[in-house]
């Protein structure tokens, strides 16, 4: 595998992708020995096939808003590959959504449902419509309209979307409805329903709890856990209030939140109804932790991000390349024990570079946040069985598929000093899978 000429190559055919690109080569980065071992997928063009997504479904959508005034959008879905399952990933609607972006999520999307063992290809799909600010008709007009372009190229044994970014359960229900009306069937087609239609318990949280399970398994390493640490948290939302959740129940002290306003600093710990606050927080539309620092009398840190704060394990739990190097370093300098991202890739390329070169260890979020697609796997099972787990049968699921992705990425991570390079263990064990499988079907 040459990589530089396939990066050439990549830049060239996908110009102004700039999160697609930096994804495709910290992949490749890590996977280029394993793969030039194993001249097989070299023969295949696995990497040439696996670079390029198998369709993008791009498509105008239009709705009229309460004043009576047309608004159009833009709607997109990007199937990458589906040589495990069908396709599997998020519907995002936020106004940073363009092409980049979703290449860039749902090819990070492959390895990361690989890693769940479990029968799902990678996708990811949304559209620039912003739902802040919108009534609750405007919503379920555009959801309506996003859902009429694209349900004939969606299934649940064709491509199973989910929640992302400004979707979550009034989304998909009202995404879900039209669905229905346009079918006449009622099955598992999107993940995240309510649970008294078809949805999982814990789905809501369980992206969250993933992380804090694979942290604790990277402590462990250490010969220690998440108990009696102190946790500095990025992200106000369902995955940094899931990873609040868990982490507190654990033992931990989580002392920060954040949102696009800055940071708060909690140092008695953001627990009991600070977590339910938490809640209120999200449910406001304002994106904002302020009125947090307000509430219960403690630091708010206008415009910066939490890494300044010292802490023994750091989750970036927000968006994408929150954590620079200046961020690392601090981290660093302050005595990190670990780094874990619950975000999809939060970290940039040269903060991942330090943490690698100080040995710190680094899980990347397609292994450490990989929780929440597992979780919505298991709903495509409870859906296909026509039954539902309890909560407690969900999360022993998901723990034991937490426990599992850490110990693949012990399996194919460590390095000759005994560092365990999370990165490159979770990318050659989800790329073995989904490589081994398109070898076996053959040109298509």
């Amino acid at each position: 595998m040459n990589l530089e000429k396939i990066m050439f190559n990549l830049e060239k055919k996908n110009p102004g992708q700039p999160e697609f690109l930096q994804a495709v080569r910290e992949v490749l980065e890590s996977i280029e020995e394993f793969v030039n071992e194993n001249p097989q997928y070299d023969s295949h063009k696995i990497i040439e096939r696996l670079t390029e997504p198998d369709r993008i479904i791009q498509f105008r959508v239009s709705w009229v808003d309460d004043n009576g005034e047309i608004q159009v959008n833009t709607g997109y879905r990007v199937q990458f590959n589906n040589a495990i399952g069908p396709y599997k990933g998020g519907i995002r609607f936020h106004p940073s959504v363009n092409l980049s972006t979703l290449k860039f999520l749902g090819f990070e999307q492959i390895f990361k449902n690989s890693l769940t063992t479990l029968p799902m290809g990678g996708a990811k799909g949304g559209s620039d419509f912003n739902p802040k600010g919108k009534s609750d008709n405007e919503i379920m007009r555009f959801c309506q309209a996003f859902m009429s372009e694209l349900w004939h190229n969606i299934g649940p044994e064709m491509d199973v979307p989910a929640g992302d970014i400004g979707v979550g359960g009034r989304e998909i229900g009202y995404m879900y409805g039209w669905w229905k009306k346009l079918t006449r069937e009622h099955n598992g087609v999107l993940t995240g329903k309510g649970h008294n239609w078809g949805g999982s318990l814990i789905r809501p949280e369980a992206t969250g709890f993933g992380v804090v399970y694979f942290a604790n398994e990277m402590l462990k390493l250490q010969g220690s856990d998440i108990k009696g640490k102190t946790v500095a948290i990025s992200g106000f939302g369902n995955v940094a209030w899931g990873a609040v959740t868990k982490a507190t129940q654990l033992g931990a002290k989580v002392v920060t939140i954040s949102g696009p306003d800055g940071y708060i600093y909690d140092p008695d710990g953001i627990s009991g109804e600070k977590i339910n606050y938490m809640l209120e927080l999200r449910a406001s539309n304002n994106d904002i932790v302020k009125p947090y620092a307000e509430k219960y009398g403690v630091e708010f840190f206008e415009g910066k991000r939490p890494w300044e704060v010292k802490c023994d394990v750091a989750l970036p739990c927000a968006i994408q390349n929150e954590l620079d190097e200046n961020d690392a370093r601090n981290l660093i300098n302050n005595g990190v024990s670990i780094v874990c991202e619950g975000a999809n890739m939060p970290c940039t390329p040269n903060a991942i570079n330090l943490f690698h070169q100080h040995k710190i260890p680094f899980g990347p979020g397609k292994a450490a946040n990989a929780g929440g697609v597992a979780t919505s796997g298991l709903e495509m099972s409870q859906n296909s069985m026509k039954l539902n787990w309890s909560a407690a049968e969900v999360e022993q699921r998901l723990h034991e598929i937490m426990i599992n992705i850490h110990n693949n990425c012990v399996k194919y991570g460590k390095e000759t000093d005994g560092y365990i390079n999370h990165v490159k263990g979770a990318n050659i064990a989800g790329f073995i899978k989904v490589a081994d499988a398109m070898i076996d079907q053959g040109v298509y």
